[in-house]
């Protein structure tokens, strides 16, 4: 199975703070209520909260993407 991470378009976000308010495990708001994302892939158990973060955004600035081979190791 191919480990997925989290992404945030910078520019696009615009700081609403849904995504961590769905998932807040690997979610925290600095202090302007931007993301800030914990490192690492997605641990399989919370996949269906990390898909429920990215499908709240309302500007479609928070993705999940597969994490580069080299970044595995």
């Amino acid at each position: 199975m191919t480990m997925q991470e989290l992404a945030v378009d910078r520019i696009r976000c615009d700081g609403s703070g849904f995504c961590a308010e769905v998932f807040p495990e690997m979610i925290q708001l600095d202090d302007w209520g931007y993301p800030i994302v914990a490192a690492g892939a997605v641990p399989e158990h919370l996949m269906a909260h990390a898909r429920r973060a990215v499908a709240s955004c309302p500007v479609l600035a928070l993705k999940l993407r597969a994490r580069a081979e080299a970044a595995r190791r």
